[in-house]
């Protein structure tokens, strides 16, 4: 009677330990913002003014 009650009890205990089974752990996604910078550092726009004062200057 020791022995079937020794064999209930380790394998109630078994089934507990592997009632979960193996999941996959839940990672969140790692976000990188990353500034974006130009090289030519806001000189586009006065260059393209002078190109069009030096065209009209020209032109009369």
């Amino acid at each position: 009677m020791k022995k079937i009650a020794l064999a209930a009890a380790l394998s109630v205990a078994a089934t507990g330990a592997f009632a979960g089974g193996l999941a996959e752990p839940v990672m969140e996604p790692t976000v990188i913002i990353e500034e974006t910078s130009s090289s030519s550092g806001g000189v586009v726009v006065p260059l393209l003014l002078l190109a069009v004062l030096v065209a009209v200057a020209v032109a009369d």
